[in-house]
């Protein structure tokens, strides 16, 4: 077979749209952050679960965007007894499936956090990923808004935790308000769904567009900048100003103002807002004893609050809804400057869990979007993820293959000390050996030629001094002469002695 036929045959190495690889440095960096989240996760008494990536298709219920076509939004196959299966859209539904599974013999109220990957099968883009981490903490069975106080207060320590104090907001909604304003908006009944669901979407985009920008949405339509057309929700002036009335209330409050007299005299505007309408009302008090509790945890206005603008997937939340959004500003793609916004969000969903039971069963919780997360502390330089850099194994060169027990021997004395180590298993020379552990990030080479065999003897190569020094040699026989970093010691001393280099460089990184 001709080189170019054997080419012909060689497959194209593709990562699929919408899913990446990801090295040791990050990983490192990345678990470490999981590592925090997890303890104050585990501090609130939250315990770990884990499920599987896999659940029956029919699980998944209001999560899957179409039940009549399982693979729109969910990646699905069929198994052997034709039962149809799907890859976990999210982290909340396995939840409801093991809760209800497993009802009997938990504790009620159950507090678990789960972490994982979740798959969405939908175009991939910019940020978008079909793979990606959620880690998400919920309680299945407190039905007051106690639980959902509780939860507000644990997205807030979790960020502090991390090194986000000051820079990030939690806000809170209730499903219930919203009714009521759609219901005094004159947008109540089945009939009302579709134009409901559009005014949702443009409350969305109140941080975006402004005012004057949802004004456009709610009433007969918007052009962007591009020219592109959105079609309004058609509501009346009065109807459209009532919403926009509401949703631009804002909780703005003096650092030493009394948080109980606060919340008391600022849920006046949103009883305006929800007029007679009893679901209304009864949200607002959810929101506002939901205020009180943690402002007597010591939350103030700037860390949690109560904000209209937040909307989450209504379909299925029952009661308050929350959003964990950063506040400082980044630059995007073309040099403007925005806000990063939302990395965590949740809330009440009662009706999740009851679809497997005869029973209603209370639930809220919420879910950190991992990678974004990770992305805004790389931004912010957290010192969470500083030298998160893996170092390598040092590493054994082999200068003599013939005599490959005896630099087997030696990788295996600095594995017995729990020093990370290989032996070379290449086919190259010396120079590529070193080429070789530089590229292993390795902080140290041992090299045994016939002549340190015969002594007895061992060279330790200090690879992380020797880069520091090469800075400073300007000519080859100066480097020669100096051999920096590299010294000869017994064999009987190479544990002792590479432990101390691998300690003085590793101690100082720390300090």
């Amino acid at each position: 077979m001709s080189k170019a036929e054997s080419r012909a045959d060689t497959l194209k190495p593709r990562l699929p749209r919408g899913f990446v690889d990801r090295r040791a440095d990050e990983i490192a960096a990345q678990a470490r952050m999981l590592d925090t989240i997890r303890t104050s996760f585990e501090l609130y008494g939250f315990e770990a679960l884990e499920t599987p990536f896999v659940e029956y298709t029919e699980a998944l219920g209001k999560f899957l965007p179409d039940l009549d076509r399982p693979n729109a939004g969910v990646f699905s196959f069929q198994d052997d007894d034709e039962a149809w299966l799907s890859l976990r859209y999210d982290l909340t539904a396995p939840l409801a499936r093991f809760v209800a599974e497993n009802f009997d013999s938990l504790p009620k109220p159950y507090r678990s956090y789960r972490n994982g990957y979740v798959f969405r099968n939908e175009k991939p883009g910019p940020g978008r990923f079909r793979q990606f981490m959620q880690f998400d903490a919920d309680i299945v069975g407190a039905p007051t808004v106690a639980g959902d106080a509780e939860i507000c207060m644990l997205m807030a320590d979790t960020l502090n935790r991390l090194g986000l104090a000051g820079q990030f907001v939690v806000k809170v909604n209730n499903r219930k308000v919203l009714d009521g304003v759609m219901e005094a908006a004159g947008l109540a009944g089945p009939d009302k769904a579709a134009q409901r669901l559009t005014v949702l979407r443009a409350i969305d985009k109140l941080d975006r567009l402004g005012v004057d920008g949802v004004r456009d949405l709610l009433g007969a339509g918007r052009k962007d900048e591009s020219g592109d057309y959105t079609k309004g929700a058609g509501l009346p002036p009065e109807a459209a100003d009532r919403i926009l009335a509401y949703v631009s209330l804002q909780a703005d409050a003096d650092e030493g103002a009394d948080r109980v007299a606060f919340w008391d005299t600022f849920f006046t505007g949103w009883h305006a807002a929800v007029g007679e309408s009893e679901t209304g009302r009864e949200g607002i008090a959810e929101l506002h004893a939901m205020m009180r509790l943690c402002g007597a945890a010591g939350y103030g206005h700037d860390v949690i609050r109560a904000d209209p603008s937040v909307v989450r997937g209504l379909e299925y939340y029952t009661g308050p809804v929350y959003e964990a959004e950063l506040t400082f500003p980044v630059t995007n793609e073309d040099g403007q400057t925005v806000r990063f916004g939302s990395v965590a969000g949740g809330g009440r969903y009662d009706g999740l869990v009851g679809r497997f039971r005869a029973e209603p069963v209370p639930a809220t919780g919420f879910s950190i979007g991992v990678s974004r997360l990770f992305s805004a502390l790389q931004l912010v330089k957290s010192p969470l993820l500083a030298g998160t850099e893996v170092p390598g194994p040092v590493v054994v060169l082999v200068l003599d293959r013939e005599n490959m027990a005896d630099y087997q021997r030696l990788v295996s004395l600095l594995r017995a000390d729990g020093i990370k180590a290989e032996l070379y298993l290449g086919a190259a020379g010396m120079k590529a050996q070193m080429k070789y552990a530089d590229r292993r990030r390795a902080p140290v080479a041992i090299i045994q030629g016939s002549n340190e065999r015969a002594a007895g003897e061992v060279q330790i190569k200090d690879l992380i001094e020797g880069a520091r020094a090469a800075g400073n040699i300007a000519s080859n026989a100066e480097w020669k002469a100096a051999r920096p970093a590299q010294f000869s010691c017994p064999e009987t001393e190479l544990v002792a002695q590479v432990r101390a280099v691998l300690t003085r460089h590793f101690s100082e990184a720390r300090g």
